[in-house]
C-alpha cells in the first residue's frame, strides 16, 4: 500500500466507526426512548436538543481547533467526551435530567463528524485525491451499522442499546490515536478574524438559500419511519430503506473522482436540489411502504451529490486560517438550525395531517429552494 493511502487508513475508520455508532443513536435512539417510557412529544424534544446543542457546540469546537491548529487533539476529547455522557444519557429515565445530559451528550458528539469531513477534505487536498473516496467509509459503516445493529438488538432488546454503540465509540476513539493531523501553514486563528466570515457575503447568502433544501432533509430522517409505519410497514422495513438510502449515498462519494469536477458545484446543486422536488413530491401520493425503500435510491442523489457539492463550493469562498470554523458553522445550519425546523415543523404537521402533507409541504420548500439557487447562480450582484 502507498505511504499517502496508509496514512488515510486510520481516517477512514474513524469515519466508518462514527458513523456505524450514529447510526445507532439516529434509528434506534427513539425506540429506546419510548422504551423508557417517554410519550411521542418528548421523544421529540430530547431529538431536538441534539441539533439545538450543535449550533453552539460545532462552532466552538471548529473555533478551537483552527486556534490550536490541531483536529487529532480535539476529535479525541469529544469522542472522551461522547463515550462518558452516553453511559448516562442512555440509562436516564426522568425527562428534565434526561434533556440536560442530552445537551452534553450532544455538546461532544455534534463536532464529530464534521471535524472529520474538515480533516477529509484537507487531506483529500493535500493529497491531490476526491474527498468523496475517504467520505464513503462514512456511510459505509452507516449502511452496515444500520442492519446489523437491528438484527443484534431484536436479539439483546433496545434497553441495552449502549453496548453496541459503546463499542462502535471505543473503536473510534482507538483509531483516532492514529490519525494524521493536518499542518496548516498560517498564523493561529484570532477572535477578530472571525468578522471575516461574518462579512463573506456570498457564503452568509448561500448558507440561508441552502435551509430551504436541508430543512427538507432533516425532516425526512426524523420522519420516514414514522411515514413508513403510518402506511403499515415495520421496524425490518425501516431498516431496508435506512440500508438503500445510505448504501446508494456511499456509491455517490466513492464515485465522486468520476463525475465532480465536471462542472461548477453549483450546478450540481441545483440539480440535487430538483431532485429534492421530484422525491418529495413522489413521497407525498405514495400509500405502499415498499415503494418508499424502492425510492430510497434517491437518497444518494440527493443528500449524496447536495452534500459533496456544498462543502467543496464553501471550502473555495472560506480563507484557508477559517476552514475548521467556517466549515463547521456550515454543518450547524446543514444538520443544526436544519434539524431544529425539521424535527419540530414535521413533528407537528405529521402529527395533525399526516405524513403524505409534510411530504408534499417538503416539496414546495425545495422548489422554492431550487429556484433561489438558480437565481444565486446566475445572479453576480449576489457574490463579491
Amino acid at each position: 500500500m502507498h505511504n499517502n493511502e496508509q496514512s488515510l487508513v486510520p481516517l477512514k475508520m474513524l469515519l466508518f466507526s462514527f458513523h456505524g455508532a450514529n447510526t445507532i443513536v439516529i434509528s434506534f435512539l427513539p425506540l429506546l426512548l419510548q422504551y423508557r417510557g417517554l410519550t411521542g412529544s418528548e421523544i421529540g424534544w430530547v431529538l431536538a436538543v441534539g441539533p439545538t446543542v450543535s449550533i453552539f457546540s460545532q462552532p466552538f469546537w471548529g473555533y478551537m481547533s483552527d486556534k490550536y491548529q490541531t483536529v487529532k487533539r480535539i476529535l479525541m476529547i469529544c469522542l472522551i467526551g461522547l463515550l462518558v455522557s452516553s453511559v448516562f444519557f442512555f440509562q436516564m429515565t426522568i425527562l428534565p435530567l434526561l434533556l440536560i445530559m442530552a445537551g452534553v451528550y450532544y455538546f461532544f458528539t455534534a463536532p464529530i463528524g464534521a471535524l472529520a469531513d474538515s480533516l477529509a477534505q484537507r487531506r483529500a487536498d493535500s493529497l491531490g485525491i476526491s474527498f468523496g473516496s475517504i467520505r464513503t467509509w462514512g456511510s459505509l459503516g452507516f449502511a452496515v451499522s444500520s442492519l446489523a445493529i437491528g438484527k443484534v438488538l431484536e436479539l439483546i432488546g433496545v434497553q441495552n442499546l449502549l453496548f453496541p454503540y459503546l463499542i462502535m465509540g471505543s473503536l473510534a476513539l482507538i483509531v483516532c490515536f492514529r490519525l494524521v493531523d493536518v499542518k496548516v501553514d498560517v498564523d493561529p486563528i484570532q477572535f477578530g478574524d472571525l468578522k471575516k466570515l461574518v462579512r463573506n457575503r456570498p457564503y452568509i447568502i448561500f448558507l440561508i438559500l441552502i435551509l430551504f433544501m436541508t430543512i427538507t432533509h432533516r425532516a425526512n430522517d426524523s420522519y420516514i419511519g414514522l411515514f413508513i409505519e403510518q402506511l403499515g410497514g415495520n421496524e425490518s422495513i425501516i431498516g431496508v430503506a435506512w440500508f438503500v438510502g445510505v448504501a446508494s449515498e456511499a456509491m455517490v462519494f466513492a464515485f465522486a473522482h468520476l463525475w465532480f469536477r465536471k462542472f461548477h458545484p453549483l450546478m450540481f446543486i441545483i440539480a440535487a436540489g430538483a431532485l429534492f422536488t421530484i422525491r418529495w413530491f413522489l413521497y407525498a401520493f405514495i400509500n405502499e411502504p415498499f415503494i418508499i425503500v424502492g425510492l430510497q435510491v434517491f437518497h444518494g442523489l440527493t443528500f449524496g451529490v447536495f452534500y459533496l457539492a456544498a462543502f467543496h463550493y464553501i471550502t473555495r469562498l472560506i480563507p484557508k486560517e477559517l476552514q475548521s470554523t467556517g466549515h463547521l458553522v456550515f454543518m450547524s445550519v446543514f444538520f443544526g438550525i436544519s434539524g431544529i425546523v425539521g424535527s419540530l415543523g414535521g413533528g407537528a404537521i405529521i402529527d395533525l395531517l399526516g405524513g403524505n402533507t409534510l411530504y408534499l409541504y417538503m416539496g414546495i420548500m425545495a422548489l422554492v429552494g431550487t429556484i433561489l439557487m438558480i437565481a444565486y447562480h446566475l445572479l453576480p450582484f449576489w457574490k463579491k
